[in-house]
Protein backbone atom coordinates (compact mmCIF):
# COMPACT_ATOMS: atom_id res chain seq x y z
CA UNK A 1 0.00 0.00 0.00
CA UNK A 2 1.39 3.35 -0.85
CA UNK A 3 0.00 6.68 0.90
CA UNK A 4 0.67 10.16 0.54
CA UNK A 5 1.07 12.01 4.20
CA UNK A 6 0.28 15.60 4.41
CA UNK A 7 3.54 17.64 4.92
CA UNK A 8 5.18 13.84 5.69
CA UNK A 9 5.92 12.65 2.09
CA UNK A 10 5.48 9.03 1.18
CA UNK A 11 5.02 6.25 2.72
CA UNK A 12 4.52 2.54 1.98
CA UNK A 13 2.92 -0.64 4.12
CA UNK A 14 3.64 -4.65 2.88
CA UNK A 15 1.65 -6.16 5.54
CA UNK A 16 -1.89 -4.50 4.29
CA UNK A 17 -1.71 -1.69 6.84
CA UNK A 18 -0.88 -3.01 10.12
CA UNK A 19 2.86 -0.84 10.05
CA UNK A 20 4.37 1.71 7.60
CA UNK A 21 7.62 3.13 6.80
CA UNK A 22 9.09 6.36 5.35
CA UNK A 23 9.86 5.37 1.39
CA UNK A 24 13.31 7.97 2.23
CA UNK A 25 14.06 11.22 3.53
CA UNK A 26 13.70 13.27 0.32
CA UNK A 27 9.83 14.02 0.01
CA UNK A 28 7.86 16.26 -1.27
CA UNK A 29 5.77 18.16 1.04
CA UNK A 30 2.86 19.95 1.20
CA UNK A 31 -1.14 19.15 1.94
CA UNK A 32 -4.13 18.46 -0.72
CA UNK A 33 -7.67 18.03 -0.44
CA UNK A 34 -8.13 15.65 -4.01
CA UNK A 35 -7.81 12.76 -5.17
CA UNK A 36 -6.53 14.15 -7.95
CA UNK A 37 -3.13 14.47 -5.38
CA UNK A 38 -1.27 10.96 -5.98
CA UNK A 39 -1.18 9.17 -9.56
CA UNK A 40 0.56 5.61 -10.07
CA UNK A 41 1.44 4.60 -13.33
CA UNK A 42 -1.84 2.64 -14.55
CA UNK A 43 -0.08 1.64 -18.03
CA UNK A 44 1.56 -1.56 -16.52
CA UNK A 45 4.03 -2.33 -13.48
CA UNK A 46 6.34 0.28 -12.55
CA UNK A 47 7.87 2.80 -10.68
CA UNK A 48 6.89 5.70 -11.83
CA UNK A 49 4.57 7.95 -9.06
CA UNK A 50 3.17 11.32 -9.62
CA UNK A 51 2.25 13.72 -6.66
CA UNK A 52 0.39 16.95 -7.06
CA UNK A 53 -0.36 19.32 -4.27
CA UNK A 54 -2.83 22.25 -3.45
CA UNK A 55 0.13 23.52 -0.75
CA UNK A 56 3.72 23.09 -0.49
CA UNK A 57 5.55 21.10 -3.37
CA UNK A 58 5.35 21.71 -7.37
CA UNK A 59 4.02 18.63 -9.31
CA UNK A 60 6.60 15.99 -8.59
CA UNK A 61 7.64 12.87 -10.48
CA UNK A 62 9.15 9.68 -9.14
CA UNK A 63 10.76 6.56 -11.66
CA UNK A 64 11.83 4.77 -8.30
CA UNK A 65 9.06 4.22 -6.28
CA UNK A 66 9.09 7.41 -4.38
CA UNK A 67 13.15 6.88 -3.39
CA UNK A 68 13.55 10.17 -5.22
CA UNK A 69 12.25 13.04 -6.80
CA UNK A 70 11.82 15.35 -9.85
CA UNK A 71 10.23 18.83 -9.50
CA UNK A 72 8.28 20.41 -12.36
CA UNK A 73 8.20 23.99 -12.89
CA UNK A 74 7.45 26.21 -9.54
CA UNK A 75 3.64 27.47 -11.53
CA UNK A 76 2.46 24.18 -11.14
CA UNK A 77 2.19 24.35 -7.37
CA UNK A 78 -1.24 25.24 -6.32
CA UNK A 79 -3.38 22.70 -8.26
CA UNK A 80 -5.79 19.89 -7.77
CA UNK A 81 -4.82 17.30 -9.91
CA UNK A 82 -2.47 16.66 -12.74
CA UNK A 83 -2.65 14.32 -15.94
CA UNK A 84 0.78 13.37 -17.71
CA UNK A 85 1.53 11.28 -20.54
CA UNK A 86 2.09 7.58 -18.96
CA UNK A 87 3.47 6.59 -22.85
CA UNK A 88 6.09 8.80 -22.82
CA UNK A 89 9.62 7.96 -20.71
CA UNK A 90 9.98 11.72 -20.57
CA UNK A 91 6.59 12.63 -20.08
CA UNK A 92 6.51 15.85 -22.06
CA UNK A 93 3.15 16.67 -21.94
CA UNK A 94 1.58 17.51 -18.80
CA UNK A 95 -1.42 19.55 -18.14
CA UNK A 96 -2.82 21.03 -14.16
CA UNK A 97 -5.67 22.53 -12.97
CA UNK A 98 -5.24 25.38 -10.29
CA UNK A 99 -6.52 25.43 -7.39
CA UNK A 100 -9.62 28.00 -7.31
CA UNK A 101 -8.50 29.81 -9.94
CA UNK A 102 -11.42 29.41 -11.90
CA UNK A 103 -10.91 26.50 -13.40
CA UNK A 104 -7.47 27.91 -14.73
CA UNK A 105 -5.54 24.82 -16.46
CA UNK A 106 -2.04 24.72 -17.65
CA UNK A 107 0.23 23.10 -20.36
CA UNK A 108 3.10 22.19 -20.77
CA UNK A 109 5.13 20.66 -23.44
CA UNK A 110 8.65 20.41 -22.13
CA UNK A 111 8.13 17.94 -19.21
CA UNK A 112 7.02 20.81 -16.83
CA UNK A 113 10.37 22.75 -17.12
CA UNK A 114 7.57 25.29 -18.07
CA UNK A 115 3.71 25.95 -18.23
CA UNK A 116 1.50 28.24 -20.22
CA UNK A 117 -2.24 29.34 -19.78
CA UNK A 118 -4.50 26.99 -21.64
CA UNK A 119 -7.81 28.83 -20.85
CA UNK A 120 -10.78 29.15 -17.69
CA UNK A 121 -13.43 27.15 -17.31
CA UNK A 122 -12.40 23.77 -17.08
CA UNK A 123 -12.31 20.64 -14.36
CA UNK A 124 -10.90 17.05 -14.92
CA UNK A 125 -8.89 15.26 -17.62
CA UNK A 126 -6.60 12.88 -19.12
CA UNK A 127 -3.69 12.54 -21.34
CA UNK A 128 -3.66 9.73 -23.79
CA UNK A 129 -0.06 10.27 -25.79
CA UNK A 130 2.06 13.44 -26.79
CA UNK A 131 -0.80 14.95 -28.17
CA UNK A 132 -4.24 13.80 -27.30
CA UNK A 133 -5.65 14.41 -24.00
CA UNK A 134 -9.41 15.13 -23.13
CA UNK A 135 -10.51 18.00 -20.64
CA UNK A 136 -14.10 18.57 -18.79
CA UNK A 137 -15.73 21.60 -18.60
CA UNK A 138 -16.47 22.86 -15.44
CA UNK A 139 -20.60 22.71 -14.76
CA UNK A 140 -21.77 26.81 -13.81
CA UNK A 141 -24.87 28.67 -13.72
CA UNK A 142 -23.81 30.09 -16.85
CA UNK A 143 -22.89 26.81 -18.48
CA UNK A 144 -25.38 24.26 -16.93
CA UNK A 145 -24.51 21.68 -19.46
CA UNK A 146 -20.53 21.33 -19.97
CA UNK A 147 -18.81 18.93 -22.58
CA UNK A 148 -15.78 16.88 -22.22
CA UNK A 149 -13.11 18.80 -24.59
CA UNK A 150 -10.74 16.97 -26.76
CA UNK A 151 -7.45 18.44 -27.89
CA UNK A 152 -4.85 17.06 -30.20
CA UNK A 153 -2.14 19.45 -30.69
CA UNK A 154 -1.01 19.60 -26.64
CA UNK A 155 -3.83 21.60 -25.45
CA UNK A 156 -3.02 24.60 -27.85
CA UNK A 157 -6.87 23.86 -28.90
CA UNK A 158 -9.88 21.87 -27.85
CA UNK A 159 -13.08 20.72 -29.69
CA UNK A 160 -16.27 19.38 -28.03
CA UNK A 161 -16.18 15.06 -27.98
CA UNK A 162 -19.39 14.58 -25.89
CA UNK A 163 -22.32 16.37 -23.91
CA UNK A 164 -20.66 15.02 -20.26
CA UNK A 165 -20.13 16.19 -16.87
CA UNK A 166 -18.13 14.12 -14.56
CA UNK A 167 -19.82 13.72 -10.71
CA UNK A 168 -19.09 16.38 -8.02
CA UNK A 169 -17.51 19.81 -8.46
CA UNK A 170 -14.16 21.79 -8.07
CA UNK A 171 -11.63 19.70 -5.95
CA UNK A 172 -14.20 17.03 -5.70
CA UNK A 173 -14.76 16.16 -9.29
CA UNK A 174 -14.68 12.82 -10.29
CA UNK A 175 -10.96 12.02 -12.32
CA UNK A 176 -11.02 9.18 -15.44
CA UNK A 177 -9.87 6.06 -15.01
CA UNK A 178 -7.82 4.11 -17.09
CA UNK A 179 -7.38 0.22 -17.58
CA UNK A 180 -5.72 -2.04 -20.49
CA UNK A 181 -6.89 0.39 -23.28
CA UNK A 182 -9.74 1.67 -22.12
CA UNK A 183 -10.41 5.41 -20.27
CA UNK A 184 -13.54 5.52 -17.57
CA UNK A 185 -15.30 8.30 -16.14
CA UNK A 186 -18.01 8.96 -13.73
CA UNK A 187 -20.31 11.41 -14.87
CA UNK A 188 -23.92 12.65 -13.99
CA UNK A 189 -25.82 10.18 -15.21
CA UNK A 190 -23.60 6.74 -15.01
CA UNK A 191 -20.38 5.24 -16.18
CA UNK A 192 -19.27 5.81 -19.50
CA UNK A 193 -15.68 4.43 -21.36
CA UNK A 194 -13.81 5.10 -24.33
CA UNK A 195 -11.29 3.19 -26.65
CA UNK A 196 -10.52 6.00 -29.54
CA UNK A 197 -8.72 8.16 -27.27
CA UNK A 198 -11.40 10.68 -26.23
CA UNK A 199 -13.26 10.92 -30.03
CA UNK A 200 -16.25 8.59 -28.99
CA UNK A 201 -18.02 7.89 -25.53
CA UNK A 202 -20.12 4.93 -24.32
CA UNK A 203 -22.83 4.49 -21.42
CA UNK A 204 -21.41 1.39 -19.51
CA UNK A 205 -24.40 1.41 -17.09
CA UNK A 206 -25.93 3.37 -14.01
CA UNK A 207 -24.59 4.20 -11.11
CA UNK A 208 -26.28 6.18 -7.96
CA UNK A 209 -24.79 9.01 -5.95
CA UNK A 210 -21.55 7.95 -7.43
CA UNK A 211 -17.82 10.01 -6.15
CA UNK A 212 -15.22 8.07 -7.06
CA UNK A 213 -14.28 5.31 -9.04
CA UNK A 214 -14.01 2.94 -10.63
CA UNK A 215 -11.29 0.93 -8.96
CA UNK A 216 -10.40 -2.73 -10.57
CA UNK A 217 -9.70 -5.59 -9.56
CA UNK A 218 -8.36 -8.41 -11.66
CA UNK A 219 -9.25 -7.78 -14.81
CA UNK A 220 -11.78 -4.65 -16.01
CA UNK A 221 -14.92 -7.30 -15.43
CA UNK A 222 -14.29 -6.73 -11.45
CA UNK A 223 -14.73 -3.01 -10.77
CA UNK A 224 -15.33 -1.12 -6.90
CA UNK A 225 -17.26 2.33 -6.70
CA UNK A 226 -17.37 4.32 -4.46
CA UNK A 227 -21.33 5.84 -3.81
CA UNK A 228 -22.99 8.13 -1.34
CA UNK A 229 -24.20 4.46 0.07
CA UNK A 230 -20.95 2.75 0.38
CA UNK A 231 -19.02 0.35 -1.81
CA UNK A 232 -20.62 -0.84 -4.82
CA UNK A 233 -19.04 -3.48 -7.25
CA UNK A 234 -19.40 -4.81 -10.33
CA UNK A 235 -18.60 -8.17 -11.96
CA UNK A 236 -19.81 -7.66 -15.69
CA UNK A 237 -17.44 -4.39 -16.30
CA UNK A 238 -19.96 -1.90 -15.07
CA UNK A 239 -23.28 -3.19 -16.64
CA UNK A 240 -24.67 -4.15 -13.33
CA UNK A 241 -23.93 -3.10 -9.91
CA UNK A 242 -24.39 -4.51 -6.04
CA UNK A 243 -25.99 -3.15 -3.33
CA UNK A 244 -23.76 -0.85 -1.73
CA UNK A 245 -21.81 -1.94 1.34
CA UNK A 246 -21.67 0.97 4.12
CA UNK A 247 -18.77 2.34 4.94
CA UNK A 248 -17.48 2.41 8.58
CA UNK A 249 -19.56 4.43 11.12
CA UNK A 250 -16.73 6.45 12.25
CA UNK A 251 -16.23 7.77 8.53
CA UNK A 252 -19.20 10.05 9.36
CA UNK A 253 -20.39 9.79 5.82
CA UNK A 254 -19.25 9.46 2.28
CA UNK A 255 -18.52 12.83 0.32
CA UNK A 256 -16.46 14.36 -3.03
CA UNK A 257 -13.48 14.32 -0.60
CA UNK A 258 -13.45 10.70 -0.27
CA UNK A 259 -10.49 7.67 -1.43
CA UNK A 260 -11.02 4.49 -2.57
CA UNK A 261 -8.71 1.45 -3.62
CA UNK A 262 -8.91 -2.51 -3.86
CA UNK A 263 -5.68 -4.98 -3.67
CA UNK A 264 -7.04 -7.64 -5.72
CA UNK A 265 -4.33 -10.40 -4.39
CA UNK A 266 -5.32 -10.17 -1.10
CA UNK A 267 -9.10 -9.83 -1.75
CA UNK A 268 -9.11 -6.49 0.21
CA UNK A 269 -10.74 -2.98 -0.14
CA UNK A 270 -9.66 0.70 1.37
CA UNK A 271 -11.40 3.15 2.56
CA UNK A 272 -10.67 6.81 3.35
CA UNK A 273 -11.59 10.45 3.07
CA UNK A 274 -10.08 14.02 3.59
CA UNK A 275 -9.32 13.82 7.70
CA UNK A 276 -10.58 10.15 8.19
CA UNK A 277 -8.43 7.17 9.23
CA UNK A 278 -7.81 4.39 6.36
CA UNK A 279 -10.02 1.42 6.75
CA UNK A 280 -9.39 -1.78 5.83
CA UNK A 281 -12.08 -4.75 5.09
CA UNK A 282 -10.87 -7.74 4.08
CA UNK A 283 -13.45 -10.20 1.92
CA UNK A 284 -11.45 -13.30 1.57
CA UNK A 285 -13.11 -16.21 3.02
Amino acid sequence: IWVNLSDRGTFYSRDQGQTWKRVSETQPKGRTETPGCWLLDPTGPSGKMVTALVYGSPISVSTDRAVTWKYLDNKSGHIDWCAVDWTDSDQKFVLALKHEAGGLLLASTDGGQSFTEAGKGYGTGWIFDGQTAVVAEAKTKEKPKPNLMRTTDRGQTFRPCGEFSPVGTNSAQALPKWRAGTLYWLVDGGLIATTDKGETWKKIGEIPDAQYGPVFGKSAEQMFVLTKAGVAESTDGGATWSKPLSPPKEMKGIGGLSWLEYDPQHDVLYLMKMGSDLYRLSRAK
